[in-house]
């Protein structure tokens, strides 16, 4: 009998909040609703920062390439400049050679300190003066 009396009020109160619940339903619906547009506001915004990131890094990435790029014309017109001087170094090198004037150049400039004993300097060869 009891199970009948829980059975029968457990009735009685589904019968009674019936009303409450389209209710609360209406209210719940609501919230979810409200819940839904601003997950959707959120999701636009997080779209939104994303693209601009994106285009961000297209500019700094269009940017960096423009740099690079004038960054290896400067290198190359360095490079080009270092081989025409290594050229003109290299024609002077093979002139003083042939001239026969070639003197090592740290005790010429100390030659009047050792009274003309310059026979014990070093004697430099052609490698010694690519050190120059």
């Amino acid at each position: 009998m009891a199970s009948s009396s829980g059975g029968s009020s457990g009735s009685s109160s589904l019968l009674t909040n019936s009303g409450m619940g389209t209710d609360l339903q209406a209210v719940m619906d609501q919230k979810k609703r409200k819940r839904m547009l601003s997950n959707r506001e959120s999701a636009r915004r997080s779209r939104l920062r994303k693209d601009n990131y994106l285009k961000d890094l297209m500019t700094e990435i269009s940017q960096l390439r423009e740099k690079n790029g004038l960054i290896r014309t400067s290198v190359n017109l360095y490079a080009q400049n270092n081989l025409v001087l290594e050229s003109e170094n290299s024609v002077l090198r093979t002139q003083i050679m042939a001239s026969g004037c070639f003197t090592n150049p740290w005790i010429s400039a100390y030659e009047p300190a050792y009274n003309g004993f310059t026979k014990f300097a070093p004697v430099l060869d052609q490698d010694d003066f690519f050190l120059l």
